[in-house]
Protein backbone atom coordinates (compact mmCIF):
# COMPACT_ATOMS: atom_id res chain seq x y z
CA UNK A 1 0.00 0.00 0.00
CA UNK A 2 1.04 3.27 -0.94
CA UNK A 3 1.03 4.30 3.34
CA UNK A 4 0.03 2.45 6.25
CA UNK A 5 -3.95 2.63 6.53
CA UNK A 6 -5.26 2.32 10.14
CA UNK A 7 -8.85 3.04 11.48
CA UNK A 8 -9.40 3.82 14.76
CA UNK A 9 -12.12 1.84 16.40
CA UNK A 10 -13.75 2.57 19.83
CA UNK A 11 -13.92 -0.82 20.88
CA UNK A 12 -10.47 -2.37 19.48
CA UNK A 13 -8.65 0.62 19.16
CA UNK A 14 -6.23 0.79 15.99
CA UNK A 15 -7.34 -1.46 12.90
CA UNK A 16 -4.93 -2.00 10.23
CA UNK A 17 -6.20 -2.53 6.78
CA UNK A 18 -4.49 -5.00 5.28
CA UNK A 19 -4.16 -4.91 1.77
CA UNK A 20 -4.72 -2.14 -1.62
CA UNK A 21 -7.87 -4.54 -2.61
CA UNK A 22 -9.78 -4.36 1.06
CA UNK A 23 -8.87 -0.43 1.22
CA UNK A 24 -10.13 0.29 -2.48
CA UNK A 25 -13.32 -1.76 -1.65
CA UNK A 26 -13.72 -0.04 1.46
CA UNK A 27 -13.45 3.36 -0.44
CA UNK A 28 -15.86 2.91 -2.83
CA UNK A 29 -19.65 4.29 -2.98
CA UNK A 30 -21.52 0.92 -2.33
CA UNK A 31 -19.12 0.39 1.20
CA UNK A 32 -19.33 4.33 2.33
CA UNK A 33 -22.81 4.04 2.20
CA UNK A 34 -22.66 2.41 5.19
CA UNK A 35 -21.91 5.08 7.14
CA UNK A 36 -25.10 6.70 6.66
CA UNK A 37 -27.35 3.45 7.72
CA UNK A 38 -27.15 2.96 11.86
CA UNK A 39 -26.70 -0.17 12.91
CA UNK A 40 -29.44 -0.21 15.29
CA UNK A 41 -32.14 1.73 13.19
CA UNK A 42 -33.94 3.06 16.10
CA UNK A 43 -33.06 1.52 18.94
CA UNK A 44 -31.68 5.52 19.41
CA UNK A 45 -35.29 5.99 20.56
CA UNK A 46 -34.62 3.88 23.80
CA UNK A 47 -30.28 3.80 24.16
CA UNK A 48 -29.32 7.32 22.85
CA UNK A 49 -25.32 6.44 22.67
CA UNK A 50 -27.07 3.65 20.06
CA UNK A 51 -25.76 5.89 16.96
CA UNK A 52 -23.33 3.47 15.34
CA UNK A 53 -22.99 2.62 12.00
CA UNK A 54 -23.15 -0.77 9.66
CA UNK A 55 -19.69 0.75 8.04
CA UNK A 56 -18.49 0.45 12.34
CA UNK A 57 -19.56 -2.94 12.30
CA UNK A 58 -17.85 -4.28 9.28
CA UNK A 59 -14.94 -3.15 10.08
CA UNK A 60 -14.71 -4.03 13.27
CA UNK A 61 -15.83 -8.18 11.94
CA UNK A 62 -12.83 -7.92 9.56
CA UNK A 63 -10.72 -6.88 12.38
CA UNK A 64 -12.15 -10.06 14.39
CA UNK A 65 -11.75 -12.25 11.48
CA UNK A 66 -8.11 -11.21 11.31
CA UNK A 67 -7.75 -12.08 14.60
CA UNK A 68 -9.31 -15.70 14.49
CA UNK A 69 -7.48 -16.52 11.08
CA UNK A 70 -4.05 -15.39 12.66
CA UNK A 71 -4.93 -17.85 15.79
CA UNK A 72 -6.08 -20.52 13.34
CA UNK A 73 -2.79 -20.54 11.59
CA UNK A 74 -0.87 -20.65 15.19
CA UNK A 75 -2.63 -23.60 15.89
CA UNK A 76 -1.08 -25.42 12.58
CA UNK A 77 -4.16 -24.54 10.36
CA UNK A 78 -3.04 -24.04 6.69
CA UNK A 79 -4.75 -20.80 5.14
CA UNK A 80 -3.03 -19.37 2.04
CA UNK A 81 -2.74 -15.12 1.38
CA UNK A 82 -5.52 -15.59 -0.91
CA UNK A 83 -7.73 -17.27 1.67
CA UNK A 84 -7.06 -15.12 3.89
CA UNK A 85 -7.81 -11.64 2.15
CA UNK A 86 -11.03 -13.32 0.52
CA UNK A 87 -12.36 -14.26 3.92
CA UNK A 88 -11.74 -10.33 5.41
CA UNK A 89 -13.53 -9.75 2.22
CA UNK A 90 -15.99 -11.83 2.76
CA UNK A 91 -17.24 -10.55 6.29
CA UNK A 92 -16.16 -7.31 5.48
CA UNK A 93 -19.11 -7.20 2.85
CA UNK A 94 -21.59 -9.39 4.19
CA UNK A 95 -23.80 -6.92 5.36
CA UNK A 96 -23.51 -4.65 2.03
CA UNK A 97 -27.25 -5.50 1.03
CA UNK A 98 -28.68 -3.65 4.04
CA UNK A 99 -30.95 -0.45 2.83
CA UNK A 100 -32.38 2.09 5.08
CA UNK A 101 -33.34 1.34 8.39
CA UNK A 102 -31.71 -2.41 7.71
CA UNK A 103 -33.94 -5.10 9.16
CA UNK A 104 -37.46 -2.45 9.95
CA UNK A 105 -37.49 -1.80 5.94
CA UNK A 106 -36.27 -4.41 4.18
CA UNK A 107 -39.64 -6.34 3.38
CA UNK A 108 -40.96 -3.35 2.75
CA UNK A 109 -38.66 -0.95 0.10
CA UNK A 110 -37.98 -4.48 -1.89
CA UNK A 111 -39.94 -7.26 -1.42
CA UNK A 112 -39.21 -10.74 -0.86
CA UNK A 113 -35.17 -9.49 -1.12
CA UNK A 114 -33.45 -10.66 2.36
CA UNK A 115 -30.11 -8.17 2.90
CA UNK A 116 -28.14 -11.36 1.99
CA UNK A 117 -29.46 -11.46 -1.09
CA UNK A 118 -28.79 -7.89 -1.83
CA UNK A 119 -25.45 -8.25 -0.72
CA UNK A 120 -24.78 -10.82 -3.04
CA UNK A 121 -25.61 -8.76 -6.38
CA UNK A 122 -23.48 -5.86 -4.37
CA UNK A 123 -20.58 -8.81 -4.64
CA UNK A 124 -20.78 -9.76 -8.07
CA UNK A 125 -21.28 -5.43 -9.04
CA UNK A 126 -18.10 -5.10 -7.02
CA UNK A 127 -16.32 -8.37 -8.72
CA UNK A 128 -16.62 -7.16 -11.88
CA UNK A 129 -15.40 -3.85 -11.01
CA UNK A 130 -12.68 -4.97 -9.55
CA UNK A 131 -12.39 -7.72 -12.71
CA UNK A 132 -13.08 -10.81 -10.59
CA UNK A 133 -10.89 -10.18 -7.45
CA UNK A 134 -13.46 -11.08 -5.46
CA UNK A 135 -14.42 -14.29 -6.51
CA UNK A 136 -12.79 -16.29 -3.88
CA UNK A 137 -14.83 -13.96 -1.68
CA UNK A 138 -17.82 -14.52 -3.18
CA UNK A 139 -17.70 -18.15 -2.73
CA UNK A 140 -16.65 -17.90 0.60
CA UNK A 141 -19.76 -15.42 1.74
CA UNK A 142 -22.32 -18.38 -0.10
CA UNK A 143 -20.77 -20.89 1.29
CA UNK A 144 -19.73 -22.73 -1.92
CA UNK A 145 -15.68 -22.89 -1.29
CA UNK A 146 -14.70 -26.22 -0.69
CA UNK A 147 -12.93 -25.79 2.95
CA UNK A 148 -16.65 -25.02 4.61
CA UNK A 149 -15.06 -23.40 8.16
CA UNK A 150 -14.47 -20.54 6.46
CA UNK A 151 -18.25 -20.13 5.47
CA UNK A 152 -18.75 -20.88 9.44
CA UNK A 153 -16.67 -17.73 10.26
CA UNK A 154 -19.04 -15.73 8.53
CA UNK A 155 -22.39 -17.13 8.89
CA UNK A 156 -23.14 -19.09 11.87
CA UNK A 157 -24.57 -19.49 15.32
CA UNK A 158 -20.69 -18.76 16.13
CA UNK A 159 -19.64 -16.43 13.68
CA UNK A 160 -17.49 -13.24 13.65
CA UNK A 161 -20.41 -11.38 12.60
CA UNK A 162 -22.04 -12.26 16.43
CA UNK A 163 -18.72 -11.29 17.83
CA UNK A 164 -19.04 -8.23 16.77
CA UNK A 165 -22.22 -6.71 17.04
CA UNK A 166 -23.07 -8.00 20.63
CA UNK A 167 -19.70 -6.00 21.97
CA UNK A 168 -20.64 -3.23 20.15
CA UNK A 169 -24.45 -3.16 20.36
CA UNK A 170 -23.25 -3.72 24.73
CA UNK A 171 -20.23 -0.80 24.30
CA UNK A 172 -22.94 1.75 22.27
CA UNK A 173 -26.04 1.26 24.39
CA UNK A 174 -24.33 0.50 27.69
CA UNK A 175 -26.33 -2.92 28.22
CA UNK A 176 -23.74 -4.73 30.05
CA UNK A 177 -25.46 -7.44 30.77
CA UNK A 178 -24.67 -8.21 26.63
CA UNK A 179 -20.88 -8.67 27.15
CA UNK A 180 -19.19 -11.81 25.82
CA UNK A 181 -15.46 -12.88 26.06
CA UNK A 182 -14.95 -12.86 22.45
CA UNK A 183 -11.01 -12.84 22.96
CA UNK A 184 -11.60 -16.19 24.66
CA UNK A 185 -13.51 -17.44 21.79
CA UNK A 186 -11.39 -16.71 19.53
CA UNK A 187 -8.61 -18.03 21.03
CA UNK A 188 -10.31 -21.62 21.62
CA UNK A 189 -11.21 -22.01 18.11
CA UNK A 190 -10.14 -24.56 16.19
CA UNK A 191 -10.84 -26.58 13.14
CA UNK A 192 -11.32 -30.23 13.20
CA UNK A 193 -13.24 -32.06 9.76
CA UNK A 194 -13.13 -29.00 8.20
CA UNK A 195 -15.81 -27.29 10.71
CA UNK A 196 -15.26 -24.87 13.38
CA UNK A 197 -15.25 -25.92 17.24
CA UNK A 198 -14.29 -25.11 20.55
CA UNK A 199 -12.19 -26.28 22.87
CA UNK A 200 -13.61 -27.53 25.89
CA UNK A 201 -11.63 -25.33 28.02
CA UNK A 202 -14.04 -22.51 26.25
CA UNK A 203 -17.25 -24.33 26.76
CA UNK A 204 -18.18 -21.08 29.57
CA UNK A 205 -17.67 -18.85 27.70
CA UNK A 206 -19.90 -20.19 24.96
CA UNK A 207 -22.67 -20.62 27.54
CA UNK A 208 -21.96 -17.16 28.01
CA UNK A 209 -22.14 -15.43 24.32
CA UNK A 210 -25.36 -17.59 24.11
CA UNK A 211 -27.11 -15.97 27.11
CA UNK A 212 -25.53 -12.48 26.34
CA UNK A 213 -26.98 -12.84 23.14
CA UNK A 214 -30.62 -14.05 24.36
CA UNK A 215 -30.43 -11.12 26.75
CA UNK A 216 -29.30 -8.94 24.29
CA UNK A 217 -32.43 -9.43 21.53
CA UNK A 218 -34.92 -8.84 24.94
CA UNK A 219 -33.07 -5.89 26.40
CA UNK A 220 -31.78 -4.06 23.32
CA UNK A 221 -33.33 -5.98 19.53
CA UNK A 222 -36.38 -5.99 20.71
CA UNK A 223 -37.34 -3.93 23.14
CA UNK A 224 -40.59 -2.96 23.19
CA UNK A 225 -40.21 1.10 22.60
CA UNK A 226 -37.68 -0.04 19.48
CA UNK A 227 -40.59 -2.66 18.17
CA UNK A 228 -43.37 0.08 18.61
CA UNK A 229 -41.19 2.65 16.58
CA UNK A 230 -40.35 0.39 13.99
CA UNK A 231 -43.98 -0.27 13.35
CA UNK A 232 -44.94 3.25 13.05
CA UNK A 233 -42.07 3.44 10.60
CA UNK A 234 -43.53 0.54 8.54
CA UNK A 235 -47.08 1.87 8.85
CA UNK A 236 -45.58 5.46 7.96
CA UNK A 237 -43.83 3.77 4.29
CA UNK A 238 -46.77 2.15 3.66
CA UNK A 239 -48.99 4.91 3.98
CA UNK A 240 -46.30 6.77 1.66
CA UNK A 241 -46.31 4.04 -0.99
CA UNK A 242 -50.35 4.19 -1.06
CA UNK A 243 -50.66 8.00 -1.73
CA UNK A 244 -47.27 7.72 -4.44
CA UNK A 245 -49.23 5.07 -6.15
CA UNK A 246 -52.51 6.94 -5.84
CA UNK A 247 -50.90 9.23 -7.87
CA UNK A 248 -50.47 11.96 -5.41
CA UNK A 249 -46.85 13.72 -5.81
CA UNK A 250 -44.64 13.69 -2.11
CA UNK A 251 -41.37 15.32 -1.65
CA UNK A 252 -38.35 13.21 -1.18
CA UNK A 253 -35.21 12.19 -2.55
CA UNK A 254 -35.34 10.47 -6.04
CA UNK A 255 -34.26 7.30 -4.83
CA UNK A 256 -36.28 7.02 -2.53
CA UNK A 257 -39.54 8.15 -4.31
CA UNK A 258 -38.56 5.60 -6.66
CA UNK A 259 -38.56 2.62 -4.29
CA UNK A 260 -42.02 4.34 -2.76
CA UNK A 261 -44.00 4.32 -6.25
CA UNK A 262 -42.83 0.87 -7.80
CA UNK A 263 -40.32 -2.10 -6.52
CA UNK A 264 -38.03 -1.91 -9.31
CA UNK A 265 -36.42 -5.45 -8.19
CA UNK A 266 -39.72 -6.99 -8.80
CA UNK A 267 -40.81 -5.44 -11.90
CA UNK A 268 -40.52 -7.69 -15.34
CA UNK A 269 -40.47 -4.16 -17.01
CA UNK A 270 -37.54 -2.74 -14.44
CA UNK A 271 -35.51 -5.19 -14.85
CA UNK A 272 -33.02 -4.15 -17.10
CA UNK A 273 -32.39 -1.04 -15.65
CA UNK A 274 -29.80 -0.53 -13.14
CA UNK A 275 -32.33 -0.76 -9.97
CA UNK A 276 -29.26 -1.75 -7.72
CA UNK A 277 -27.22 1.65 -8.56
CA UNK A 278 -30.55 3.75 -7.36
CA UNK A 279 -30.81 1.38 -4.10
CA UNK A 280 -27.13 1.98 -3.25
CA UNK A 281 -28.21 5.90 -3.28
CA UNK A 282 -30.41 5.47 -0.53
CA UNK A 283 -29.58 5.41 3.66
CA UNK A 284 -31.32 6.68 7.10
CA UNK A 285 -30.95 10.09 5.80
CA UNK A 286 -33.24 9.77 2.64
CA UNK A 287 -36.19 7.86 5.20
CA UNK A 288 -35.19 11.17 7.94
CA UNK A 289 -35.28 14.00 4.91
CA UNK A 290 -38.38 12.85 4.01
CA UNK A 291 -40.40 12.57 7.43
CA UNK A 292 -39.50 16.19 7.49
CA UNK A 293 -41.18 17.15 4.48
CA UNK A 294 -44.25 15.27 5.02
CA UNK A 295 -44.57 16.97 8.57
CA UNK A 296 -46.65 19.35 6.87
CA UNK A 297 -48.16 17.31 3.92
CA UNK A 298 -51.80 17.05 3.91
CA UNK A 299 -52.59 13.92 4.20
CA UNK A 300 -53.39 13.27 7.76
CA UNK A 301 -51.63 9.86 8.33
CA UNK A 302 -48.24 11.26 6.57
CA UNK A 303 -48.20 14.34 8.48
CA UNK A 304 -49.04 12.63 12.01
CA UNK A 305 -46.98 10.03 12.13
CA UNK A 306 -43.97 11.99 11.12
CA UNK A 307 -44.94 15.08 13.47
CA UNK A 308 -44.69 12.21 16.57
CA UNK A 309 -41.37 10.95 15.01
CA UNK A 310 -40.07 13.70 15.11
CA UNK A 311 -40.95 14.40 18.41
CA UNK A 312 -40.77 11.02 19.93
CA UNK A 313 -44.27 10.73 20.42
CA UNK A 314 -43.91 6.96 20.09
CA UNK A 315 -47.12 4.80 19.91
CA UNK A 316 -48.53 2.87 23.62
CA UNK A 317 -47.51 -0.79 23.15
CA UNK A 318 -49.20 -3.71 24.76
CA UNK A 319 -47.01 -7.17 25.23
CA UNK A 320 -48.20 -10.54 26.74
CA UNK A 321 -47.14 -13.99 26.65
CA UNK A 322 -50.14 -15.16 24.97
CA UNK A 323 -51.81 -13.83 21.68
CA UNK A 324 -54.51 -11.39 22.14
CA UNK A 325 -58.05 -12.37 21.43
CA UNK A 326 -59.76 -11.12 18.72
CA UNK A 327 -62.48 -8.87 21.24
CA UNK A 328 -59.02 -7.71 23.19
CA UNK A 329 -58.02 -6.25 19.78
CA UNK A 330 -61.36 -4.95 18.86
CA UNK A 331 -61.77 -3.41 22.05
CA UNK A 332 -58.27 -1.54 22.22
CA UNK A 333 -59.52 -0.46 18.63
CA UNK A 334 -62.49 0.88 19.56
CA UNK A 335 -60.75 2.59 22.31
CA UNK A 336 -58.34 4.18 20.30
CA UNK A 337 -60.73 5.44 17.76
CA UNK A 338 -63.22 6.84 20.11
CA UNK A 339 -60.09 8.79 21.42
CA UNK A 340 -58.46 10.44 18.32
CA UNK A 341 -62.14 10.29 15.64
CA UNK A 342 -59.72 8.18 13.81
CA UNK A 343 -61.36 6.65 10.54
CA UNK A 344 -61.36 3.00 9.98
CA UNK A 345 -59.43 3.56 6.98
CA UNK A 346 -56.45 5.37 9.70
CA UNK A 347 -56.77 2.99 12.36
CA UNK A 348 -54.91 0.89 9.71
CA UNK A 349 -51.98 3.01 10.30
CA UNK A 350 -52.06 3.74 13.64
CA UNK A 351 -52.92 0.63 15.32
CA UNK A 352 -50.55 -2.96 14.79
CA UNK A 353 -50.50 -5.78 16.27
CA UNK A 354 -48.19 -9.16 16.00
CA UNK A 355 -45.70 -11.22 17.51
CA UNK A 356 -41.89 -11.12 18.51
CA UNK A 357 -39.56 -14.06 19.04
CA UNK A 358 -36.34 -15.16 20.60
CA UNK A 359 -34.11 -17.84 21.18
CA UNK A 360 -30.98 -18.25 22.50
CA UNK A 361 -29.60 -21.48 20.99
CA UNK A 362 -31.01 -23.11 17.73
CA UNK A 363 -30.34 -27.13 17.88
CA UNK A 364 -30.32 -27.68 13.88
CA UNK A 365 -26.99 -25.20 13.41
CA UNK A 366 -25.34 -26.41 16.19
CA UNK A 367 -21.88 -24.93 17.90
CA UNK A 368 -19.05 -28.16 18.26
CA UNK A 369 -17.04 -28.77 21.21
CA UNK A 370 -13.76 -30.13 21.15
CA UNK A 371 -13.67 -32.63 24.30
CA UNK A 372 -9.96 -33.42 25.79
CA UNK A 373 -10.93 -37.04 24.90
CA UNK A 374 -11.00 -35.79 21.40
CA UNK A 375 -14.34 -36.42 20.79
CA UNK A 376 -16.61 -33.49 18.84
CA UNK A 377 -19.84 -32.72 20.49
CA UNK A 378 -23.18 -30.25 20.47
CA UNK A 379 -22.81 -28.04 23.35
CA UNK A 380 -26.09 -28.55 24.24
CA UNK A 381 -24.71 -31.98 25.40
CA UNK A 382 -21.51 -30.97 26.18
CA UNK A 383 -22.24 -28.49 29.29
CA UNK A 384 -23.29 -29.40 32.54
CA UNK A 385 -25.69 -26.77 32.70
CA UNK A 386 -29.02 -27.15 31.89
CA UNK A 387 -30.16 -23.56 30.49
CA UNK A 388 -28.62 -24.09 27.40
CA UNK A 389 -30.84 -27.02 26.16
CA UNK A 390 -33.75 -24.62 28.29
CA UNK A 391 -32.55 -21.64 25.60
CA UNK A 392 -33.11 -24.10 22.83
CA UNK A 393 -36.96 -23.16 22.66
CA UNK A 394 -38.46 -20.42 21.10
CA UNK A 395 -39.74 -17.70 23.10
CA UNK A 396 -42.74 -15.70 21.55
CA UNK A 397 -44.51 -12.40 23.13
CA UNK A 398 -47.36 -10.99 21.69
CA UNK A 399 -47.73 -7.01 21.30
CA UNK A 400 -50.57 -4.45 20.25
CA UNK A 401 -49.45 -1.04 19.93
CA UNK A 402 -51.05 2.13 18.99
CA UNK A 403 -51.44 5.94 18.76
CA UNK A 404 -51.15 7.57 22.82
CA UNK A 405 -51.43 10.99 21.82
CA UNK A 406 -51.34 12.85 18.70
CA UNK A 407 -48.74 15.69 18.50
CA UNK A 408 -49.54 19.01 19.73
CA UNK A 409 -48.74 21.76 17.42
Amino acid sequence: MKSHKIINDPVYGFINIPSELIFAVIDHPYFQRLRRIKQLGLTDMVYPGALHTRFHHAIGAMHLMSITLDQLRNKGIEISEEEYEAALLAILLHDIGHGPFSHALESILLKGLHHEAISLLFFDALNKQFHGQLSLARKIFVGSYERKFFHQLVSSQLDIDRLDYLQRDCFFTGVSEGTIGADRIIKMMTIVNDQVVIEEKGIYSIENFLSARRLMYWQVYLHKTTVCAEKMLINLILRAKELKNAGINLPGSEELLLFLEKDPANDPKEGQKDWLNDFSQMDDFDVWGAIKLWKNEEDFVLREISHMFLTRNLFKIHLGNQPFSTEEIRHMKRKVQSKHSFSNQDMEYFFSSGEISNYGYLAKDKIWILTKKGEVMDVAMAADLPNIKAMSKIVKKYYACHAKNLTLR
